[in-house]
């Protein structure tokens, strides 16, 4: 096991060529998987869930028949796996000679539970839908990959933020299936602290709004905008907020045109159930169990794992080949987003790829 803080600067970040410019890769083919009479933790059922999913590249059998390149990439809250085609991540990950070359690795892309085309209380059950955690989406994602796809063993589990959290459960739940773990923006803690004050703050502007109606509402309740507003708090940028709208007036119209854009895109039945399935997520008196090498990597200015809680430090001791990467504030940070802007932390993973067996 070691631990390993990094103080970059940008003068150390040059990129390898493979990472260095935009690729383009195989055109992702789309699929689903339905878990039939599926039994969540809650103890509530559904006779069907849809787990949607995206693949990019082919799954490669070896001399024994059996494909060891698959790659499953989870994304954060309210996210889905179709965030990760964009040209800043897919474009730098997934093309020819790049670390996660979809030619060599076959790159898996699913919805969560309760998100994207995924089986979702906004599909009708509303708030009748069955309450989910943490554990029973790593279920499904298990199910997924093992039932639907038929892969037995995969290369490496990459997770943001939620996904991140999802990588750790992965480690625990299903030891030795992925030849490696790299979760990007997470503490392997149960959620408490600030980090618990700012959901449990966006939970209750939707559920104490009137306009609400116990799920039952029209149109998406008021308190969906007061909602949004936590979350574009804990997913800020403090440097380059104050670089982009420096102003009282340019501000305003910032928050303004982000919460009207992300209301129209937002259903908050759905964003309850996501936010309150991180209740049951806590990997700490586990991390023994996780028998896989383990890169986690955080950014220091990140407002949901900030750097000065000790947590990391200490728990990455506990994992057998565990190591922590602590990425410094720069003009190419993120914040939380950090997690998603492979430019910076792509070399990291390149070199974590290539010790894994």
């Amino acid at each position: 096991m070691r631990r390993t803080v990094l103080l970059l600067t940008l003068a150390v970040m040059a990129l390898p060529s493979r990472l260095a410019a935009q690729a383009t890769y195989p055109t992702p083919v789309d699929g689903d998987f339905v878990a039939r009479g599926f039994v969540f933790a809650s103890g509530d059922r559904l006779p069907e869930v849809k787990i949607h999913y995206r693949t990019v590249g082919t799954p490669r059998r070896d001399g024994d028949g059996v494909v060891r390149n698959g790659v499953l990439i989870l994304h954060g809250t309210g996210g889905t796996g179709a965030g990760f085609l964009s040209a800043t991540y897919a474009g730098r990950l997934f093309g020819k000679g790049q670390p996660l070359d979809a030619e060599q690795y076959f790159i898996i892309l699913p919805d969560n539970v309760g998100h994207g085309e995924s089986s979702k209380p906004s599909d009708g059950l509303r708030m009748k839908f069955p309450r989910y955690g943490y554990t029973d989406m790593v279920k499904l994602q298990y199910l997924m990959v093992t039932q639907g796809l038929g892969l037995t063993n995969l290369k490496v589990v990459i997770g943001t933020s939620m996904g991140a959290m999802h990588a750790w459960n992965w480690g625990y739940m299903y030891p030795g299936f992925a030849a490696g773990l790299v979760p990007l923006a997470s503490n392997p803690a149960e959620i408490g602290g600030r980090n618990r004050v700012w959901r449990k703050m966006l939970i209750d502007a939707i559920v104490t709004d009137p306009t609400w109606k116990g799920g039952d509402y029209v149109e998406q309740p008021r308190g969906l905008a007061s909602a949004l507003g936590f979350l574009l708090m804990a997913t800020s940028v403090p440097l380059q907020w104050q670089k982009q709208f420096p102003t009282i007036a340019a501000t305003d119209q910032w928050l303004a045109d982000q919460v009207a854009s992300r209301t129209k895109a937002t259903d908050a039945n759905d964003m309850l159930y996501y936010y309150r399935a991180i209740e049951d997520y806590n990997p700490a008196p586990h991390l023994s169990k996780i028998t896989a090498p383990l890169l986690a990597i955080n950014s220091a200015d990140d407002f949901v794992n900030p750097p000065e809680l000790p947590m990391m430090q200490d728990l990455i001791k506990q994992v057998k080949k565990g190591r922590f990467i602590l990425l410094p504030i720069t003009d190419a940070t993120r914040g939380h987003g950090t997690h998603s802007i492979p430019a910076i932390w792509g070399p990291e993973l390149l070199k974590f790829l290539a010790g894994l067996r």
